[in-house]
């Protein structure tokens, strides 16, 4: 086949393995991946994995095994991305007032590698198309980046329960949401503040599998940090009474949050907290044991 053809081929799939990463970066409310350092790493990783999945198909066509062998051998590094961004989410954790938690770190890990694997695939898959016929290509590139768009976010917390206002009130000491206990408040000025400033925050699940997701430590940590993100925390260091909590209610399931954001308007936090991604770590399935029984 034509040179020409194949590079033409190649830089078509490039163009579109890269675009498909530029979709998948997203700078949002968390400020991660940071403007420009951040896009700039990831755009040239992207870059990267386009070229592999990219100039693969020529090598296979070609019978060059030795070239196909390094682009396999170069695609295992970027297990290498994963650690890169878990070594630089925990060093940035431990300045945060209300931290991520080490499994919302480990997810977020997952997913800067995983999109690199599927910018290779949508590479490859365009390039693959195009040595065929370039229209073909094109049309697969448009296609891988409809499904690339799609995948760029899990189930929400509002698919697997109901958010709704808990009451915050004190029993003497004892700090209630609703009717789940939260903790013991010594200080008669905190516990005035927390009356005044605090939200509360019952999330019911619908299913026996989300009361077992939601009882996930990582999952509540990541519900309370997204909170504190978007809407600020009325916390400073030093102040351990005042740092959001959560607590489950052992008889039902249920979860309660005790939270002291700078925006108090409940709506608000309703609506961070439906949005707040489901973990793959939380994710369980009671249910699918019972098969085996």
């Amino acid at each position: 086949m034509d040179h020409h053809h194949y590079l033409l081929s190649v830089v078509i799939g490039i163009l579109f393995g890269t675009f498909s990463r530029f979709i998948l970066l997203r700078t949002d409310f968390r400020q991660y991946p940071s403007y420009p350092q951040g896009r700039i790493i990831h755009l040239s990783i992207g870059f990267i994995a386009a070229f592999i999945g990219a100039v693969s198909i020529p090598a296979v066509l070609e019978s060059d095994w030795t070239a196909v062998t390094f682009l396999g051998l170069a695609a295992t590094q970027f297990r290498e991305v994963r650690n890169m961004e878990r070594e630089s989410l925990t060093n940035i954790d431990q300045q945060e007032l209300v931290k991520r938690g080490t499994s919302f770190i480990e997810g977020m890990a997952q997913a800067f590698e995983s999109r690199n694997y599927l910018v290779m695939f949508t590479a490859l898959v365009t390039t693959l198309c195009c040595v065929y016929k370039i229209w073909l290509g094109i049309i697969a590139g448009i296609i891988m980046l409809i499904i690339v768009k799609k995948n760029m976010t899990g189930k929400p917390i509002s698919s697997i329960a109901e958010v709704t206002e808990g009451k915050i009130h004190f029993e003497g000491p004892n700090l209630y949401v609703s009717d789940i206990h939260i903790k013991n408040v010594g200080l008669e000025s905190i516990r005035q503040l927390i009356a005044e400033r605090a939200v509360g925050v019952v999330i019911t699940p619908k299913t026996e599998s989300a009361a077992l997701t939601l009882a996930y430590l990582g999952q509540r940590q990541a519900m309370l940090h997204h909170v504190a993100n978007i809407l600020g925390a009325y916390i400073d260091k030093g102040e351990p009474d005042l740092i959001p909590l959560s607590k489950r209610k052992m008889e039902d399931g249920r979860i309660g949050l005790f939270l002291m954001p700078e925006e108090t308007d409940f709506h608000q936090v309703k609506t961070v907290i439906e949005n707040v991604p489901i973990l793959d770590s939380a994710i369980r399935l009671p249910r699918e044991a019972d098969k085996g029984k």
